[in-house]
């Protein structure tokens, strides 16, 4: 495990989008956080792939064992007692109890509507304000994340303005900010 700065609950809606979800993962990879989840969180996410005929169930099942061994420290237990504790939205209250249970500072979500209410010491962003954020951190590592993962796309292959302008759908200011920042390297 790569010692990271801080502890990050991902959302299921973030670790859905394939291209956000990657991004996301390498960041954690390149030590910028640490990543976290819940099995309720993985469990919303196999089930929305599968539901929405992304992949199959086989398919979605794989992808959670693969998350897992690749961040085995990810992996966080919730109590149902601390779930039923929280105070945001119902439907979310398993993600902010993970937060909780792992001392995570921070939830990644695209739906901040959910997460008004929150226990002190812990904040809700978006996917876009968060790569922005690790982006000002360390722009040329983030530019080189954003290349490998254009670079590794086979079907179809992608150029990095391609995959970047693809990106901007999900995270428009970061991509901006990493269209920009390639640009003034070349």
């Amino acid at each position: 495990m790569i010692a990271a700065p801080f502890a990050v609950v991902l959302d299921a809606n973030v670790l859905y989008p394939f291209s956000l979800r990657d991004c996301l993962l390498r960041a954690a990879e390149e030590g910028l956080y640490q990543v976290l989840w819940s099995e309720q969180i993985l469990e919303e996410v196999r089930r929305n792939l599968v539901a929405n005929g992304v992949m199959p169930d086989t398919s979605a099942q794989r992808l959670i064992q693969v998350m897992n061994e690749a961040f085995p420290e990810a992996l966080t237990s919730v109590s149902d007692g601390l779930i039923a504790r929280m105070r945001n939205h119902p439907k979310d209250r398993h993600v902010v109890a993970a937060a909780v249970s792992a001392g995570a500072q921070l939830i990644v979500t695209s739906n901040l509507r959910d997460f008004k209410v929150l226990p002190a010491g812990i904040e809700a962003l978006s996917p876009d304000d968060f790569l922005r954020d690790l982006f000002d951190l360390d722009p040329p590592l983030l530019v080189s994340i954003v290349r490998s993962q254009a670079a590794a796309l086979r079907r179809p292959p992608r150029t990095f303005e391609e995959f970047v302008a693809g990106l901007s759908k999900s995270v428009p200011e970061f991509a901006k900010a990493i269209g920009q920042h390639a640009s003034n390297l070349t």
